[in-house]
């Protein structure tokens, strides 16, 4: 399972030819205790940095970009009632949406584990 990130700290895990997209723990920490997401509309279409969804906690409201572009195939309606589930769990429950990504190649393009690291510190 490869997980890549963004410099405005979303991540995409690959399960299979899947992306699972979140924010990175570092994001939930920075926005605080989240409590409302706006998530993107099954089978919308988005371009490597689209806006997606947008995440609003008690200091702001954040966009979250697409890491890549493709089609969103899943939303996690959990979200609607739990927001606060990215705050606890980002990287596992607290994921936003999946898409089916038309070039698995911008995954290169984005950070690994040990640049993401490095762009936090």
């Amino acid at each position: 399972m490869t997980t890549r990130f963004t410099e405005d700290h979303e991540y995409i895990r690959m399960e299979g030819a899947t992306g699972v997209v979140g924010i990175t723990d570092y994001a939930q920490n920075q926005l605080g205790d989240i409590v409302f997401v706006e998530l993107p509309a099954l089978g919308k279409k988005l371009k490597k940095g689209d806006e997606a969804a947008v995440v609003e906690s008690v200091k702001a409201a954040s966009e979250i970009y697409s890491p890549v572009t493709g089609t969103v195939i899943e939303v996690n309606v959990a979200l609607t009632s739990e927001p606060g589930l990215i705050n606890t769990s980002p990287d596992a429950e607290g994921w936003i949406f999946k898409i089916a990504p038309d070039a698995p190649a911008e995954l290169e393009t984005l950070l690994d584990d040990a640049a993401y690291a490095k762009h936090t510190a």
